[in-house]
Parts: structure tokens; C-alpha cells; sequence
């Protein structure tokens, strides 16, 4: 007799006798998937450009992402929104960022509905969807789609990815991390990497190895049941992080600078098809440096970060390879929809320079060619967080204007590439059918022969926004079905509608043009205005895909068309109000899941606390103070917060207390007790006073004096001439009794873990006055992104 099954919900159909031999058993139906439903696979990069892969024109090797290429499609007119997270909750919900509440990154939120950081339950993510399919859902790699102050051991976890409908997470919750100290979690929990990097560990080999272990541990016991992996690189963002037998390679190659990449990179564009054939190279850019203008010095500097961006490029082409391996070695790669895309066009955050250590592009620290140039040989290591100069991001949109986080295209159009060889016949060929990031949804739907949930997990969906494309699968003349498509990123907007685009930078076209920087200008009613009236372009991108020609003033009837079309979208989608990124918006008070407090309490053994949520000890007085039963042989981290790239650590060696500010990466302060620390219980403080204000647009946080108690009696102090203004770390957070990951000085070897005797606790206090800039705050929020 067969197995009796089912509907969950539905009349019990077996039979109930007064004993087990009279009845007949019948059991609630598991949920599976269709016969034959297809794996799908996401795989997302960061700040890449149209101009960076192999199979777009690039001179970069990429050979199995081409090999993607060549077995699937290449969509040449996909579209982001020019910045990360609310290009990333498109992918996973269908709907605009907006309407996500993410006009921006989690941490820039204001509290207007567009503008929130936070994805509303009623927008479903596909994990979800494809969870009630009968699916396996795994996550893998860089998240950054949960509010900033959500991301702590104190949750809530439910918009973490095992909330969002994801069964496994391996990845990183924030916008960049460490490539070999990264911030890892597993699950819901925080992980240290597996390896350290004198064991030759790298986190794209990581996470590689994570999605591989995902999918291998659900096959082995359920082979016909389908997956879907999110599978998320920390690359191409910064830190640029390769080993230099990956970015050697590349000697010499990129010696003759962004303009000659940008001339070599259009003529392959054209010869490939993948731009159309009366394109235009669009102008060199007036914010960025012509070549030959520069010295011998940048010349080298420059072209070794674009080697090591390079290498980092190929590498991570080199580990998604054993990924695709993994799937067509166990016969899973045929049946699996794959999509590629970068998350926004190159990144521009390295500034005109670029940087051998991104903290100091967040402090307003400057530069030095000559720290730079002296860090040439081990740039792509560890030890640095390193980033290209910005003519080098937009040489990698080529043939477009700008770069990430602006409306042109160089921000918004992104390589997007399908492979689904039992689902499409079509080999190798380009699609020019207009996409956005929000029709991945609907297309992966269409695939599976499914119609977009009503409900999901009782809460009412919302409708999806985009549109599938699966129409143009096997059919290159099809036409396009997403009609509009309305683009704004931080004050500055765009609108596509069949063929046609306007743009409406702000500030300007360019920082130059402009004549203020990023986050400079203010977006007020009368700025608004003038714009409206005379700060449109208009292009016709059927015909001129790289926006080089302005025919506002020619087709003005259709330009108005096309701003009052901007204005209806913008009403429909929850663009308004408007937001620049100047003080007043950088100044707005945000929910906190604990009020501020001027007393924080640590402990050994708890988790990290991340940059967001841990106690702010910049430019003001403070104490730490560690209660400790000391034996004989007691020694190891107190409190650390921060890495190499700059922080603090407190901490007790060869029976002496210790404090050491790292600036930047550049100089530790160290000061030591002149005395033994006694046996017994016992407490040490470090109190910092401020002996002067902080230079902000200088870099530099208050000096101050920097003192060690040992039961209230003064044992050390010393001069803390330097200090960080503005963000202490980049990503590694405060631990309590250790130092994870890279170590905040030289003085000890990570984690320097505390041991004998007992560590009871670390109390913060910061009760002082906090001394603050405003502005300059509020630059260094807008460039993590």
C-alpha cells in the first residue's frame, strides 16, 4: 500500500478506528519543489563597472564569467541605482529602492518612507518566496541590508538574512570589510575566519568554500532539491585585497594611464557588440587628472593600484570559477539560472589620489605620496586598506560619464550577464531589451512558472514593481517591456522612458563644474526650482547610449514631458522629499535600539560590538576601567576596538599595564606603568583628558594626555598628540578580554586572548563633554558606502 499524503490545512483522509490495526494513516504532504524547478543563483559583484569585465571590453582576465558569456546571454542596458544597498534590495524584492526605504546605504536614513533603511515586510525578498517553493536558501558574502543599529548582538535579528528567508548566511552584515580580517557571521552569530593570512587565507576563497559546503550538505541527502544562493563577493569594493602573484600579472600593463585604458577598452566594446556601433567615447572627465599632467611618482603609484584592482578582479573571476565548477561537476550547473551583476558602476571613493588606507579618507586625514609610494611593494596585503584613485573608476565605466553614487550612466549602467543552458538556446549573444535590478524578481518568476505571492508568512505582499525579460530569453528582436524607469541618488535624478533620458545632476555634472564638493551643496525649494528649470538634460539613448549629446534645448517639449514624468514616478514610488547630504540631513536624531548612555559595561566573551553601536570615545574625556582578579602569570587584552588601520587597545603584558592609540596606521602612542601590576583583585583605568580642540579639516581629533591608574594611584601618562576625529574602525568593532582579527599593535600578536586570573569587567565611561564637527562628520558618513 502506498504512502497516503496530504494538503497541510485540508481534511485529515486516512481512517481513525478505536485501535492502530482498524485505522488508515495518511500524513501532512512535505513541502517540495516542482519536478525539474530550477537552481538559481545570484551572483552580485561590487563597484564594477561596464568597462571592468573581460566579456565588456576589459582588458582584465575574467575567463569564467566569460565563460557565462559565451554559454548565455549578455544584457547590455541592465541599470542600477548607483549605490549598494538600495541596489541590492531591488535584486532581492523586485520593487524600487524607494519604495524599500532605501534611498540610500542603512546608514544615511532619515524618517520619510522612501528614506528608512528599513525593508518593509510587505516588500518580500526572493529568498522568501522561493522558501515556500520548496527551496534551499542560502546567503553568502556582503548583506548590508539591515539598519545599522540592528546588526549588534542586541538584534533584533528578524532583517538579518535568517529573518529575510534565507536558511544559511556566511557573509559579512556592513558595506566592506577586511578581504583577510574580515567581520564574519555565521547564521546569527559572529565567527572568526577560519585561517589567518600567513595560513593563506583570503575571504572570497572563504566564501566560495562556505556556498559550496551549503549546497553539498543539502544534496547528499535531498539531490532533487533545488537551491537558491545569493552569493555575494566583498570585491571589487575596497579594500582592493590580492596577493601579489595575483596583481603581478598585471605589471606595466596600465603604465599608460586611464585615458589610453579608456581608448582600448571603447574599441573592444565595439568590436564585441556590446555597445552599439555609432557610440561615442564620452569626454575625459573634468574631475579627473590628465596623465600626462601628472609626475613620475603618481604615474607609478597609480598604475600599481590599478594592477592590484586588476589582480583582486581576477582572482575573484578565478574563485566564482570553482563555484561554476562545483555546480557542473555535480551536474546541478545545466539546471541552474544564473545572473551576474555589479551592485553600481565603479567607485569614485578613493578620491582624486586614491588611498593606501581608507580610514584616513573617513578622518579627513590626508594623504602622503610619500607614505603612499613607500607602501607600493605591499599594497594588496594585509596590512593595508588600499583604493584606487578615481580616473581609474571612471576608466572602468567605460564608454560612460561618472561613476557610483551620480545618475549618469556610468553610475546606473551595470554588466549583467544569464546563463541557463536548459532553459535558454540562444549562446552566446547580446540582449539590448532595457533592464533594471528590479526585474530579476519577476524574470526568476517567470522562469519558474510562478505568479508573485499574495502573502508571506501572513504578511500582505505588495506588487512587484519590475518586470520579467524572460521574453527576450531566445528572441534578440524582442521588445523591451519595461518602459520607465526613474533614477535619484542623493539629490541627483534621472528618468528613462522608451529611449529617451534625462538627467539632473546635482550639483553639478561635476564637482568641478559645479565648484563644491560631494556633500558640499545644499538642496533647498529655490535650489530645486532652478534646477527644475534649467538644470535638465535630455538625451536620446537610442541613439546616443554614452549621453554626449545634450538635446534639452532642442527637444524642449520632450524634456518637460519628461520632468513631469519624473515627478509622477517619484510620487508613485516614495521619492519625496528630496535629500542632499549637507549638515542639516547628517544631523537628524535616528531610533537607537538603547539610548544613548554615557556608561558602557563590556564583559569577556561577547560578541564584538559593532563601529555603529559601540561606545564613541572620540575628541572627548573618557576613562576605562577593568576590575581583574591578577595571578602570577595574568596577561592579554582588557579592551580593544579597532585593527592595523587605527583604533585603541588596553591591555596588560609582562605583569605592566598598557594602553596604545594606533593613529591611523601611521604612529602608536604607547604608554606603560613603571610598575608591576599586584596580585589580587585589583583596578586599572586609562582616563583620557583633552588638552585642545580637534582640527576636523585637518584630520586630526583633540591631542590630549593619556594617563594609567592602578588602584586609583598614577602610574604612567604621556602626550596623545594625534587622534582620529571621526571613525575609529572599519569594521572591526569592540572585544572585550581580546583583540580579534588584525591587532591594533605591534606590541602583541592577535588575539592576545586574556588569560589567568579573571577578567569581571570593563567599564566605559564618557560623561565629558564631546567635542564635535558636524560637517565634517557628515562627509565621512556620505563616503562609506
Amino acid at each position: 500500500m502506498s504512502l497516503k499524503e496530504y494538503k497541510p490545512g485540508t481534511a485529515f483522509p486516512g481512517t481513525i478506528g478505536r485501535t492502530w490495526e482498524q485505522s488508515s494513516p495518511a500524513w501532512p504532504r512535505p513541502l517540495r519543489a516542482r519536478d525539474g524547478a530550477p537552481n538559481v543563483l545570484f551572483i552580485v559583484l561590487d563597484d564594477t563597472g561596464f568597462g571592468h569585465l573581460g566579456c565588456f571590453g576589459s582588458p582584465i582576465r575574467t575567463p569564467n564569467l566569460d565563460r557565462l558569456a559565451r554559454g548565455g546571454l549578455r544584457y547590455t542596458n541592465m541599470h542600477t541605482t548607483a549605490l549598494c544597498s538600495p541596489t541590492r534590495s531591488c535584486i532581492l524584492t523586485g520593487r524600487n529602492h524607494h519604495s524599500n526605504g532605501m534611498a540610500t546605504i542603512t546608514e544615511v536614513s532619515l524618517g520619510y518612507p522612501g528614506y528608512n533603511g528599513t525593508i518593509p515586510f510587505e516588500n518580500g525578498f526572493l529568498s522568501e518566496m522561493l522558501l515556500e517553493q520548496g527551496y534551499n536558501t542560502y546567503a553568502v558574502g556582503k548583506w548590508h541590508l539591515t539598519p545599522a543599529e540592528q546588526t549588534s548582538a542586541a538584534g533584533p535579528y528578524n532583517r538579518w538574512p535568517l529573518g529575510r528567508g534565507f536558511e544559511r548566511f556566511y557573509g559579512f552584515l556592513g558595506g566592506d570589510t577586511h578581504q583577510y580580517y574580515p567581520d564574519l557571521v555565521h547564521d546569527n552569530h559572529p565567527v572568526l575566519p577560519p585561517q589567518t593570512p600567513e595560513e593563506g587565507y583570503h575571504l572570497t576563497e572563504d566564501l566560495v568554500e562556505r556556498a559550496v559546503d551549503f549546497i553539498a550538505d543539502s544534496k547528499q541527502v535531498a539531490p532533487d532539491k533545488p537551491f537558491f544562493l545569493y552569493f555575494c563577493t566583498g570585491a571589487m569594493h575596497a579594500p582592493h585585497h590580492v596577493r601579489k602573484e595575483w596583481s603581478d600579472r598585471y605589471e606595466g600593463q596600465f603604465d599608460e594611464g586611464w585615458d589610453v585604458y579608456r581608448r582600448k577598452v571603447f574599441r573592444r566594446q565595439l568590436e564585441l557588440g556590446v555597445i552599439p556601433p555609432d557610440t561615442t567615447l564620452s569626454a575625459h572627465d573634468p574631475d579627473v587628472a590628465q596623465w600626462d599632467s601628472l609626475s613620475p611618482d603618481e604615474k607609478r603609484l597609480y598604475a600599481r593600484m590599478m594592477e592590484v584592482f586588476a589582480g583582486f578582479l581576477e582572482h575573484t573571476d578565478h574563485h566564482i570559477g570553482r563555484l561554476i565548477q562545483f555546480l557542473e561537476e555535480t551536474g546541478e550547473l545545466d539546471n541552474t539560472l544564473v545572473m551576474v551583476i555589479s551592485d553600481n558602476g565603479a567607485s569614485p571613493e578613493g578620491g582624486p589620489h586614491g588611498s593606501v588606507n581608507e580610514l584616513k579618507f573617513f578622518n579627513n586625514t590626508p594623504e602622503s605620496l610619500e607614505q603612499n609610494l613607500a607602501a607600493l611593494e605591499e599594497l594588496g596585503g594585509p596590512k593595508y586598506f588600499n583604493h584606487y584613485s578615481w580616473g581609474w573608476a571612471w576608466a572602468g565605466d567605460t564608454p560612460f560619464r561618472r561613476w557610483k553614487r551620480e545618475v549618469y550612466r556610468g553610475g546606473t549602467a551595470d554588466p549583467f550577464i544569464v546563463h541557463w543552458p536548459k532553459g535558454i538556446r540562444a549562446r552566446g549573444e547580446v540582449r539590448t531589451q532595457y533592464c533594471h535590478a528590479i526585474d530579476m524578481v519577476p524574470t526568476v518568476l517567470d522562469c519558474l512558472g510562478l505568479e508573485p505571492p499574495t502573502a508571506l508568512r501572513g504578511v500582505t505582499q505588495s506588487p512587484i514593481e519590475g518586470v520579467s525579460f524572460k521574453h527576450s530569453f531566445n528572441n534578440t528582436r524582442a521588445e523591451s517591456r519595461h518602459h520607465t524607469q526613474y533614477f535619484e541618488m542623493f539629490g541627483s535624478r534621472a528618468l528613462y522612458h522608451d529611449g529617451w533620458r534625462a538627467v539632473c545632476p546635482f550639483p553639478g555634472p561635476s564637482f568641478a563644474e559645479a565648484g563644491v564638493e560631494f556633500g558640499e551643496a545644499k538642496l533647498d525649494e529655490e535650489r530645486l526650482r532652478q534646477l527644475d528649470a534649467q538644470g535638465w538634460e535630455l538625451y536620446h539613448v537610442a541613439e546616443d547610449c554614452s549621453e554626449t549629446r545634450d538635446v534639452a534645448s532642442r527637444e524642449r517639449g520632450k524634456l518637460l514631458e519628461m520632468i513631469a514624468l519624473w515627478y509622477v514616478e517619484a510620487g508613485r514610488f516614495k521619492v519625496l522629499p528630496l535629500a542632499s547630504p549637507d549638515r542639516a540631513v547628517f544631523a537628524v536624531e535616528r531610533p537607537q535600539i538603547s539610548p544613548d548612555r554615557t556608561r558602557y559595561v563590556y564583559r569577556p566573551h561577547t560578541s564584538p560590538a559593532p563601529e555603529n553601536v559601540a561606545v564613541h570615545v572620540l575628541n572627548r574625556p573618557h576613562s576605562i576601567t577593568a576590575r581583574v582578579d591578577v595571578e602570577d602569570d595574568t596577561e592579554g587584552v582588557l579592551l580593544s576596538h579597532g585593527g592595523l588601520t587605527g583604533g585603541y587597545t588596553f591591555f596588560i603584558q609582562d605583569r605592566r599595564l598598557h594602553y596604545v592609540y594606533n593613529f591611523v596606521g601611521e604612529q602608536e602612542f604607547h604608554i606603560e606603568s613603571g610598575m608591576e601590576i599586584p596580585e589580587g583583585s585589583t583596578e586599572l583605568r586609562f582616563e583620557f583628558e583633552p588638552t585642545g580642540q580637534p582640527d576636523l579639516p585637518a584630520g586630526k581629533g583633540a591631542p590630549g594626555i593619556g594617563r594609567l591608574f592602578i588602584d586609583g594611584d598614577l602610574v604612567a601618562q604621556s602626550d596623545i598628540t594625534a587622534t582620529m576625529p571621526l571613525v575609529i574602525s572599519l569594521g572591526e568593532g569592540l572585544t572585550c578580554g581580546r583583540d580579534e582579527n588584525s591587532s591594533v599593535s605591534k606590541r602583541y600578536h592577535p588575539p592576545f586572548e586574556f588569560r589567568g586570573g579573571r577578567l569581571r569587567e570593563v567599564v566605559v565611561d564618557v560623561s565629558g563633554e564631546h567635542l564635535h564637527d558636524e560637517d565634517a562628520e557628515r562627509k565621512t558618513m556620505m563616503a562609506r558606502q
